[in-house]
């Protein structure tokens, strides 16, 4: 056997005794086997009639169970690759119908219900494709299958695997988006819904009648009441997404009416409890009420009106309701509150009952209700008359028959009073495993469809949204009655304030909580009694709630609460106390209107009590959520941070390494590192010996870490480069190259590294202008110029402008020249200058065969100002600049810098930037000073500039020889009250010397005219050969400001 598994696929032929063997090699314990026999399967993937003879393999029933299920898996697996039509590959017409032919009939015979399952999905996988095109009888045959199994001569295997079958098709087709799916399911529904619904309706009575003269858990009557279980799955999966308007159908209308007397008694049956039944059966009787209640939940939400307008669904949901109230009475009743307080000695509750689940159905069916009348779900799709009326109808109906005042009013009253309150479970596993159990307590709130207490807390918000001036006043009062600090019920107290702290976005404006807090807060978070962690652990919950509410003055008493809450040496601020008034501070300390100065009193005890926690809890998870307070803390003290920075810092590398593989915690380290760094401005220099690896260690090109935390890496180097003074150390240097790789990737974080870059630049221009650094950086603007969106390609100009400002500071000419250089050998220069010629050839197009150009105006503008920037600096190195492009184009130069001049000037019109229109005002006036013909030329468009900008730059001034963009006063904008980032410094002196804002374009201009009128001989020489081509308009516009 090893050697046929061995042989090459092209030298191991495909035959049914082949692929035996090498099934059972896959099948094997023995590694070696398992991979050689994996690969040869995987070579015949896409052989013609594999899947058919895997298929035979299945049916054969001679073959051993391990070989047989394999076979089927890999078939299953094959569907999904190469039964589309489109697939490459794709299985042939005629084994399709040989696999179609043996679908059904091996399904029906299969003995092992785990075969009969990988069957029932392959068959369901294959009608998804071909029903009804190339399998147009798949549920004829279905049909068919389910009037015979039900004959008393038939096999009492056929009738089970074809709801099986059945059960896994619906569910495969119910998934289905497109409108083709739906419609073919659609198709079939109402006689398979029939011929289910009498199958299902069979089962039930005759397993009830054997139940009922006490002869339950015997063959026939178990096998029926399996039967029924899968009857009703399909069933609820049909009438959901098998009919449009399932209220419109009779056969729903009965059947609903139907399952809504099962209901009554399939809770009656489960309500005698387990004893009542041998185990097998009561968990089937389970199951059926389950089934029911989720059709409910299910109609209600996908078909909310149907379900309103069906028969009685009313009185199902007040019928929800009283069994939820009912069970409610033991959930929080007064009996549970003792035995809840003594749960901490022992006392347990029982696991998870059908009451409890039936009763979390009714919650969400209520929920659903409520979303009915109140946020119905908007759509498109267009609505025939009947069904507006329906929905009208139906909304009405449950304002008016269910959403009563007495009913919300009760609703409210029994949430808050019974299950608001703690169970005594809650209570025993706070005190075994209080970090689980308050781990459990946040992913309940956030898995609230999955847990009474989570739901009903959803239940509560819905209903004091929506009932406010019927409810808010009731509440209050229940409030008012309980919030004295002499009121001891704990745990009644603290069901209250829960509402109370959920509903605060609601009551804000009729509640004082000022008063609160000073008459009652204070008072209990002090109070030295048993159980009143409870009452502590809620109030830290209510004050980050509320924390919007408290006034200025009363803030520090907030931080006081925290400061004690936090205390370990306090016997009831136990692990839950002090876990969760750490998370809750992260609300208090994010709020919009602290002030750090007012904070920084407490910060000492308040931060080491909360890194000392960090420091004792044991789940990742919590250590997270209390590092993300301490982060958000750092963010908010901004420099107030400075005396605790290294205590901070000390604790991370700990937290790094035990982390692991858990990625999320590494993410959260970088995320405060970034926040400290910001925040310490340059003193953050003592941390790059720890932070500069971590960086490294993430952007390194297949680094493991990389997909995970290249993004919070790149914000940590950012801050880093930032908040560096000059000059930049060997250590930060060393890691810009690992901007290459970042480029290549080309992913949402290229934004980021574009912005490190011109930080770079900024800190350090000697050492990012040299010849390696320069080119590379170049090189990689080229290859992605072009390809980005307008605002990214933005960025990467305006990082090309920089580059050539820099080496304009460090150099003067002679380094913008060498920039230039770089800019044109890689490529650079040529990209603009295509943008730039596609855009100046669509605009000569006119009518109807008018083209759009390549680049959009924004586009253009930040090409132009390149261009501009090398003109300013040096009009040699423009026409240097110029002469290349025009050799790459093989044109004579005066052609393309008169394209690129006229393209220029039109645009000039379209930029919107007075900053941008001043600059390449400048660099096309400095032109000028070459004296050359192709700029003479365009006389009349400079004078048009001239005029347009000096206007803008004049408006609503009396100095006729100003300019609004020239500052004054660098250090005028320079923080006085708190440091100020190194960078900001930096970039504030780019700006305050660009010749934009330091040069005078009305006397820049006129020096330059006089030097050109100069260059001619005379004024009259200048008027003669060039003013008398310039309209007079427009000479006569430029004249009344007054330049010459």
């Amino acid at each position: 056997m090893a050697s046929v598994v061995e042989l090459s696929a092209a030298a191991n032929p495909l035959t049914s005794q082949t692929l035996f063997h090498v099934l059972q090699a896959a099948a094997s314990t023995y590694q070696q086997q398992v991979q050689t026999g994996t690969q040869q399967l995987q070579s015949w993937e896409k052989q013609s009639g594999y899947y058919s003879l895997l298929q035979t393999a299945f049916i054969d029933k001679s073959l051993p169970f391990e070989i047989r299920y394999l076979a089927i898996i890999q078939l299953k697996n094959g569907i999904d690759k190469y039964w589309r039509k489109t697939a490459s590959n794709a299985i042939s017409k005629d084994e399709k119908a040989l696999i179609r032919s043996r679908l059904l009939d091996s399904g029906i015979n299969e003995e092992d219900p785990r075969l009969a399952l990988q069957n029932a999905l392959v068959v369901a996988k294959i009608v998804r494709y071909e029903f009804p095109n190339d399998w147009p009888d798949a549920f004829t045959s279905l049909i068919g299958l389910l009037r015979s199994g039900t004959e008393p001569s038939a096999n009492s295997l056929h009738l089970p695997r074809t709801l099986l079958i059945l059960l896994h098709l619906i569910k495969e087709l119910a998934t289905g988006r497109l409108q083709r799916t739906r419609t073919s399911l659609q198709s079939v529904t109402p006689e398979l819904f029939h011929v289910l619904g009498r199958i299902y309706v069979d089962k039930v009575s005759r397993w009830r009648a054997m139940i009922d003269s006490g002869g339950y858990g015997e063959g026939s009557a178990f096998d029926d009441i399996e039967q029924s279980l899968l009857a009703i799955k399909v069933l609820r999966r049909l009438v959901i997404a098998g009919y449009e308007f399932p209220n419109r159908e009779k056969d729903v209308q009965e059947f609903w009416t139907i399952l809504r007397n099962h209901f009554g008694d399939f809770w009656t049956l489960a309500s005698r409890g387990p004893d009542s039944f041998a185990p097998p059966v009561f968990q089937l009787i389970e199951r059926h009420t389950l089934q029911v209640s989720k059709l409910h939940l299910e109609m209600v939400r996908v078909h909310p009106a149907a379900f309103a307008l069906l028969p009685d669904s009313i009185g199902l949901v007040r019928a929800y309701w009283s069994v939820a109230a009912d069970f409610g009475e033991s959930f929080g009743s007064k009996t549970a509150i003792t035995s809840a307080l003594a749960a901490q000695n022992g006392h347990e509750n029982a696991p998870d009952s059908i009451t409890e689940r039936i009763s979390l159905k009714g919650l969400l069916v209520i929920r659903a209700c409520l979303k009915m009348v109140f946020s119905p779900v908007q759509t498109f799709k267009y609505k025939h008359q009947e069904e507006k009326d329906e929905r009208k109808e139906s909304t009405q109906l449950m304002r008016e028959s269910l959403l009563t005042p007495d009913f919300v009013c009760t609703a409210m009253e029994v949430i808050v009073t019974r299950f608001f309150v703690f169970r005594a479970n809650d209570l025993q596993e706070w005190e075994e495993e209080p970090e689980e159990w308050e781990k459990k307590e946040e992913s309940e709130a956030e898995g609230w469809e999955f847990s009474v207490r989570a739901c009903s807390e959803k239940l509560f918000l819905d209903l004091i949204l929506h009932f406010k001036t019927l409810l808010v006043q009731p509440l209050l009062n229940v409030f008012y009655s309980v919030s004295s600090p002499e009121n001891e019920n704990i745990l009644f107290k603290d069901s209250v304030y829960t509402a109370i702290g959920l509903s605060a976005s609601s009551i804000y404006s009729q509640l004082d909580f000022d008063n609160f807090l000073n008459t009652t807060l204070v008072a209990e978070v002090q109070k030295q009694k048993p159980g009143y962690s409870i009452l502590r652990r809620r109030i830290a919950i209510l004050l980050g709630q509320w924390v919007f509410r408290v006034s200025k003055d009363n803030r520090p008493l907030v931080y006081q609460i925290f400061q004690h809450l936090l205390d370990k040496n306090d016997q009831l601020n136990d692990q839950v106390v002090r876990i969760t008034a750490g998370k809750s501070f992260r609300d208090v300390a994010d709020e919009w209107e602290f002030e750090a100065n007012a904070f920084v009193p407490y910060a000492p005890e308040i931060l080491g009590r909360l890194m000392a926690l960090i420091e004792e809890v044991e789940l990742t998870e919590t250590k997270m959520a209390l590092l993300n307070t301490v982060s958000v803390i750092v963010e908010r003290l901004e420099h107030h941070i400075a005396p605790y920075a290294d205590k901070i810092v000390s604790l991370l590398p700990p937290l790094w390494e035990q982390s692991g593989e858990e990625h999320l915690m590494k993410q959260a380290i970088l995320t405060i590192l970034s926040r400290l760094i910001n925040a310490m401005k340059d003193e953050s220099r003592r941390y790059h010996s720890m932070v500069l690896p971590l960086i490294k260690s993430a952007v390194e090109p297949g680094s493991e870490t990389q997909v995970y935390l290249l993004e919070d890496a790149l914000d940590l180097w950012s801050s880093v480069l930032a908040q560096t003074p000059s000059p930049a150390s060997a250590d930060i240097i060393s890691i810009a190259p690992y901007l290459f790789s970042i480029f290549e990737l080309g992913t949402e974080n290229l934004r980021k590294a574009l912005e490190i870059t011109e930080s770079y630049v900024l800190l350090a221009p000697r050492e990012m202008l040299d010849d390696q650094m320069r080119d590379r950086f170049l090189g990689a603007f080229s290859s992605l110029l072009g390809t980005l969106k307008s605002d990214a390609n933005g960025l990467l100009t305006h990082l090309v402008e920089v580059i050539i400002r820099a080496a304009d500071s460090l150099g003067g000419e002679q380094a913008v020249s060498i920039v230039a250089t770089s800019i044109i050998g890689t490529g650079l220069l040529f990209k603009l200058a295509d943008g730039l010629r596609g855009s100046w050839e669509a605009h000569q197009t006119t009518g109807p065969n008018r083209r759009d150009p390549p680049v959009d105006g924004i586009v253009e503008t930040d090409y132009l100002s390149v261009l501009a920037r090398l003109a300013l600096a040096s009009p040699t190195i423009f026409t240097t600049s110029i002469q290349s492009i025009s050799t790459g184009r093989n044109e004579p130069y005066e052609q393309t810098v008169d394209w690129i001049l006229t393209e220029w000037f039109s645009h000039f019109e379209n930029i919107g930037d007075p900053s941008n229109r001043k600059l390449m005002c400048l660099a096309l006036t400095r032109l000028l000073e070459t004296n050359q013909k192709w700029i003479l030329t365009h006389l009349q468009d400079l004078m048009t500039v001239w005029t347009d900008i000096i206007t803008e730059l004049q408006e609503g001034a009396e100095d006729r020889g100003g300019d609004s963009l020239v500052y004054w006063d660098a250090n005028g904008l320079k923080p006085q009250n708190s440091p100020e980032a190194p960078e900001e410094e930096r970039k504030r002196n780019l700006t305050f010397s660009d010749p934009v804002h330091t040069v005078n374009a009305p006397e820049f201009i006129k020096l330059h005219l006089q030097t050109a009128i100069a260059a001619c001989g005379s004024q009259e020489a200048f008027r003669d050969q060039w003013l008398v081509n310039v309209d007079q308009e427009v000479v006569s516009a430029f004249g009344a400001l007054g330049i010459l």
